[in-house]
């Protein structure tokens, strides 16, 4: 009877052990810190704070793929920054009575950039769906300005 109870005490006690390693930990603190900045969309800080738990130590996988998910979704927050500000100075260009040729050819350059651009972005599972479909429908956008510019 003893026997039967012996195995699951002991894994509890492990499992138990780890618990209280991973919560006192100052690497793992700091990976659960920077895990909960990259859950709210603060991909900065939670990079930051990664980059500080993977240095305490370097086996913490936890701040590897934080580290790794936090570049990935800054550069998705970059493409979409770039696609805000270009769209903009082709909203003004737009106004004017007409496009001269050079206006043109910077509104082609201007999308052959972003449509460039999208091909380099890699998402992962966890990447937040909101930027990878937000930067989705840039690209979209920015593919069919350059078709009826390239006319």
């Amino acid at each position: 009877m003893k026997s039967r109870y012996l195995f699951p005490v002991v894994a509890f006690a492990l499992v138990a052990i780890m618990g209280i390693y991973f919560l006192v930990n100052p690497s793992y603190q700091r990976s659960i810190e920077a895990k909960y900045y990259y859950e709210i969309g603060e991909y900065k800080e939670a990079y930051s704070l990664a980059q500080e738990a993977f240095s305490m130590d370097v086996y913490n996988r936890m701040a590897a793929t934080i580290m790794a998910q936090s570049t990935t979704s800054l550069k998705y927050v970059s493409y979409i920054k770039q696609a805000k500000t270009y769209l903009s100075q082709i909203n003004e260009i737009a106004t004017h009575e007409s496009i001269s040729t050079a206006d043109r050819a910077r509104m082609k350059l201007m999308s052959e950039i972003m449509v460039d651009s999208y091909v380099k972005l890699a998402p992962s599972i966890i990447t937040d769906k909101e930027l990878v479909d937000t930067a989705a429908r840039y690209h979209d956008d920015f593919e069919k300005l350059l078709e009826k510019v390239t006319k």
